[in-house]
Parts: structure tokens; C-alpha cells; sequence
């Protein structure tokens, strides 16, 4: 649609009125002589005469097109807009990020798909994953894979597509061997600090006991909590085992608990997948709409206007007084 950006300024469309009506033109009368022999008188006395400043009163049609042309410019400080169809945009109001145990022991068989069948536990965590990531199409996610060290494997972004690739490439060791929670949660909070949304969630899967950190699982735990990120565990591997291959169920309920977030344990594929299903309806989807419209500035065709039926008047009046004056002569 069409609108002025700027209305108010109509109000100095009568301003030529009141200031004539205010304050006329000044008017001189003197006294004066009409000679129908001037022209000689001139001569005889040896003096060349000369047109004197007499302002004409306008005409009609110079009335008409100073008016139009005033209101032109008027319309034009009102700063005409075309305003286009609101554009939308959706923020996310959530940063959600993904913490994966590649450890070596992610490569165990010990995990049942619904088909009955066993499979390495890295398997069913791509699969399961990548679909929950599918399901969260109004959040940004990231990426973090933890073993000896954590490593950010993608930024918080809204492209789903790139997370689902580097899930599916992961591999079991590429992070190394052992399994280092407490800098995972490390990390997680760093990356936490650079984002600017309230709702911040972090979701751990892993299948090991810490044996790696520098930070204490328990120690992070707290800081997340002062940094306002909740954060949900997931425990895959075998809590009778011991050492390395050990699950620490303990600590993992106690990182949750601190953070106001839960602890889930996953048996097989199936469980997992309904633990993923849970999760995708504790945090529900928060999406902030951002509306804009357009607007195409129009000023510059009224004033052209203006403009132009000024220059037209002015060049047919100088051209009819030219053709006159030659008439005269």
C-alpha cells in the first residue's frame, strides 16, 4: 500500500496564504506624469530611458501552477512510501547442544535394534540422533564429540543438515580412546557464553566412566547451573562393567539433578529412541516471529513533478514575451 511517512507536514500546505495574508507585498505610490511625448522629451534632453521595476500581478495560469507545484512539494517532504507485504522471520529462542562420547568403547556390540538384531552402540546413536536433530527444525544446534579431549564438531547453527552429516561420520576413537565428561561439560558451557538466547540445553550421551578430565564432572556441573544451562544425561553402556567401560550412572544423575535437567538410561535402540522422544517433548520448541515490511521511498516523483511544470511554465511565458517583443519591434 501507499502511505505518507510523515502526514503532519500537510499542515504547511496553506503557509503561501497566511504568509501573503500576514505579510502583504510592500506598495509605493508616487506621484507621476503620463506624456504622450515622452520619447521626444527624452531625446531633446540628451537621456536614454529605462524600464522601470514594475512587477506584474500573477496570472491565472501562473497561479494555478505555483499552487499545483507547491503541493507537490509538500507532498513530497511527506515522504510518499510504497510499503510492501511483511516479510517474516523466525528466531530461535533456544540453543540446544549435543555432547556425544566417541570413546573407543562406543564400538561395543552390545546394542539390540528392534529388529532383535546386535549392533555397535555408535550405530544406534547416529540413527537416533540425527533423527531427534530432524525433529528440532526451530533450534540451533551444536555438536561437541568428547573421548580423551572434547572437540567442537559444529557451532550452534540452524543448519540441520551439516549436524546430521557430522553425526553420521562419526566414528568410534576419533576422539580417543578414553572418556573425558567433565571437559565436555567444560566446553559445552564456553560455547554456551557466546550465545545471546535464555533457554540453554544440553544433552549428554555417554556410555563410559571419566577417567580424562581435567575438570571434575560434578565441578562443571555446578558452573552450568550459576550459567544458567540445564543439562540432560544419557547413559548407554554397562553399568556392571568396571574401569574404563564402566557407566557412572551415579554421576550422571547427580550432573542432571544439579542442573535441573534428568537422567535417562538406554538399554537398547528402542529405549533410546524413546528417550530422544522424551526429550523433544521436555523442551518444546520456542520460536521467536520477527515481522518487517519494505518500504520503497517515492519522494523523488512528486518533486520532479514540481520540478518540471515550474520549468514548463516559466519556458512557454519566456517564449510567448520573446514573440511579443518581436511583434513590437
Amino acid at each position: 500500500m501507499y502511505q505518507l511517512d510523515l502526514p503532519w507536514l500537510l499542515l504547511v500546505l496553506p503557509l503561501p496564504v497566511l504568509v501573503w495574508w500576514v505579510a502583504p507585498a510592500h506598495r509605493h505610490a508616487s506621484a507621476s506624469v503620463r506624456l504622450p511625448f515622452f520619447t521626444e522629451v527624452a531625446q531633446a534632453a540628451g537621456v536614454v530611458p529605462t524600464e522601470g521595476s514594475i512587477v506584474e500581478r500573477r496570472s491565472w495560469p501562473q497561479l494555478i501552477c505555483e499552487s499545483l507545484a507547491w503541493c507537490l512539494i509538500v507532498v513530497a517532504l511527506c515522504r510518499p512510501q510504497f510499503v510492501e507485504p511483511p516479510i517474516e522471520k523466525i528466531e530461535p529462542q533456544r540453543d540446544l547442544l549435543l555432547a556425544l562420547d566417541l570413546s573407543q568403547s562406543m564400538d561395543t556390540k552390545d546394542f539390540r535394534s528392534p529388529a532383535g538384531v546386535s549392533e555397535a552402540r555408535v550405530d544406534a546413536v547416529r540413527q537416533v540422533v540425527a533423527d531427534f536433530v530432524e525433529r528440532r527444525a526451530g533450534d540451533r544446534i551444536g555438536l561437541v564429540a568428547f573421548g580423551d579431549a572434547p572437540y567442537p564438531l559444529s557451532p550452534f547453527t540452524m543448519d540441520h543438515a551439516l549436524v546430521r552429516e557430522m553425526i553420521s561420520n562419526a566414528l568410534p576413537g576419533m576422539a580417543g580412546p578414553r572418556t573425558s565428561l567433565g571437559d565436555a561439560l567444560g566446553l559445552a558451557i564456553k560455547m554456551f557464553e557466546k550465545t545471546t538466547v535464555e533457554d540453554k540445553v544440553l544433552i549428554v550421551l555417554t556410555d563410559g566412566n571419566d577417567t580424562a578430565s581435567r575438570m571434575p564432572p560434578l565441578k562443571a556441573a555446578e558452573i552450568a547451573k550459576t550459567k544458567g544451562v540445564v543439562v540432560h544425561t544419557v547413559g548407554i553402556g554397562d553399568p556392571a562393567a568396571t574401569g574404563e567401560d564402566k557407566l557412572d550412572t551415579g554421576t550422571l544423575q547427580k550432573i542432571a539433578e544439579r542442573t535441573g535437567g534428568r537422567y535417562f538410561f538406554g538399554a537398547d535402540q528402542t529405549q533410546l529412541a524413546s528417550i530422544y522422544e522424551v526429550l523433544d517433548r521436555i523442551t518444546p520448541v520456542d520460536q521467536k516471529n520477527l515481522s518487517w515490511r519494505p518500504r520503497i521511498e517515492l519522494f523523488h516523483f512528486p518533486l520532479l513533478a514540481a520540478a518540471t511544470l515550474l520549468g514548463a511554465y516559466y519556458a512557454v511565458t519566456g517564449l510567448m514575451s520573446g514573440f511579443k517583443r518581436r511583434a513590437a519591434v
